[in-house]
């Protein structure tokens, strides 16, 4: 076998797996920390006298303010998680793997030291502590997505399992929730979560490389505490074989030696980022994304609203939620094997008709792009009708749609343009759908202020904005027919 031994690499991609699992996504299970913080009192002075009362009685505040507070705490760390990619990503290129986990790391400790130890009196400092909670989590993926390299042929199985491992560590929340419901304090659970900062630096140093794992790996490549690897020398030697490796997988044999008249001039980064095919995968991604977002961000008020101030309706459920995302980690690699699939069926066509590769691979994403916004508008239309157990099917849409969001941005993003801008318009298309995100504040206090807790004329126009999402496939599925009829038809 080529490369480390199999028991290192698998202790390196199942302590990986629980890493992602137990710690990178946590913010999206804000809605049982924000169920925490209400009992705690967290910025209840915001409240009018009167929601006090209300409160003191139904067990749970009824307070505009106080939500409107928690909405934005989630939307800034909300932003910070796809804002923050692409400077993440490029702190882990340029210091390498042990540099960039070490300020995860800091990060990460630094944000559960001061939730652990903040009171209702100083709540504010959740402003800082959770998109410091984002970042790190960011970077603890990112420094683990190259282990699906030291697979093979399973590489991108187990790059969709760690994406999925991200969405399901929303969970934690859920069992923080559980426990403060038995009488473990806030703080206790916290300090614990800090103190596993020692297992994240143990396995800095013993499970990870001080560089980035290349691919394919080279037999003779070593990693960890005593390997004396050497990462820069490593990654010169890599990079050809390793362009090499990914161009080939989309070549068809007639695209390998170009005839002299077939010789293209190759485009600029920008060129691709301003194309129409960027433009509405930008519009695609920020749409269902902001639903994602809005819908998570707001689902404590959502759900008091729907259960009439029920604490212990609103309780079970926030569970039920809490509970259906840890399944994420089982829905995400459903997209990747869809994808796969289709890829090596339309390849084979490729082969025998002597069509383009590159085009019919990039038409293997369009089964892929409908179903994600077939299931972000079934999950709408769920979400925008007032029925609380309805919710359930909406917990169970929400969670396949996010889960098959990022897989599949990342997928298109690989097989739509070049190689060597991936990373760029990756980072770029990330940002932009961040500053989107934004919106989902003002649109909750629009909810809650002029409309008066009544999200139906809101519910409706996002509903409809949806509808946009099915013109990037369409779009796609138009490129890919165009480019293989003949130009008579076409």
């Amino acid at each position: 076998m080529q490369g480390p031994s199999l028991p290192l690499r698998v202790a390196t991609l199942l302590t990986g797996l629980l890493e992602c699992l137990s710690f990178a996504g946590v913010l999206f299970g804000w809605a049982s920390l924000v169920f925490v913080f209400k009992t705690e009192h967290y910025f209840e002075e915001l409240c009018e006298p009167n929601a006090r009362l209300m409160g003191n009685a139904t067990g749970l505040d009824d307070c505009k303010a106080q939500d409107e507070r928690f909405s934005l705490i989630f939307t800034l760390a909300s932003f910070m998680n796809n804002f923050m990619t692409f400077p993440t990503g490029y702190i882990f290129d340029r210091f390498k793997t042990t540099v960039a986990r070490l300020i995860a790391i800091f990060l990460y400790t630094s944000a559960t030291l001061t939730v652990a130890f903040i009171s209702a009196d100083s709540a504010v400092l959740l402003f800082l502590a959770m998109p410091m909670l984002t970042v790190g989590g960011i970077l603890f993926l990112i420094t683990n997505l190259q282990i699906g390299n030291l697979f093979g042929k399973h590489r991108s199985t187990i790059i969709t399992m760690y994406n999925g491992a991200f969405d399901s560590s929303s969970a934690v929340f859920l069992i923080i929730k559980l426990l403060y419901e038995q009488g473990i304090s806030l703080r206790a659970s916290f300090i614990f979560i800090s103190v596993c900062s020692a297992w994240h630096v143990g396995r800095t140093f013993l499970l990870m490389p001080r560089g980035h794992i290349p691919y394919p790996v080279p037999p003779n490549y070593s990693y960890g505490l005593c390997s004396g690897d050497r990462p820069g020398e490593e990654d010169k030697k890599t990079v050809e074989s390793q362009k090499l490796e990914l161009s080939k997988e989309f070549i068809s044999p007639k695209e390998e030696i170009p005839r002299p008249g077939q010789q293209q001039e190759p485009r600029s980064f920008w060129s691709y980022a301003f194309s129409r095919r960027f433009a509405w995968h930008l519009v695609w991604l920020s749409v269902i994304q902001l639903w994602n977002y809005l819908f998570i961000g707001t689902l404590n008020p959502l759900l008091s609203n729907l259960a009439s101030g029920d604490r212990v309706l609103v309780s079970t459920y926030t569970n039920a939620f809490a509970i259906t995302q840890f399944f994420g980690v089982l829905c995400a690699p459903w997209n990747g094997l869809l994808m796969d699939r289709l890829k090596y069926k339309y390849q084979e066509e490729a082969r025998k008709t002597g069509s383009s590769a590159s085009v019919v691979a990039l038409g293997s994403t369009v089964p892929s792009l409908v179903l994600t916004s077939l299931l972000c508008l079934g999950f709408a239309l769920c979400a925008s009708i007032p029925v609380l157990p309805l919710q359930y099917a909406t917990f169970i849409l929400q969670v396949i749609n996010r889960s098959f969001l990022y897989g599949g941005n990342a997928a298109f993003l690989t097989l739509a343009f070049p190689s060597e801008h991936f990373g760029k318009l990756f980072g770029l298309v990330m940002a932009l759908s961040a500053v989107v995100s934004l919106l989902q504040f003002p649109i909750f206090t629009l909810i809650k202020g002029p409309l008066q807790n009544d999200p139906f004329y809101v519910n409706v126009t996002l509903v409809l904005v949806t509808l946009l999402t099915f013109v990037h496939p369409f779009l796609v599925y138009r490129e890919c027919w165009q480019k293989e009829s003949p130009p008579g038809v076409a």
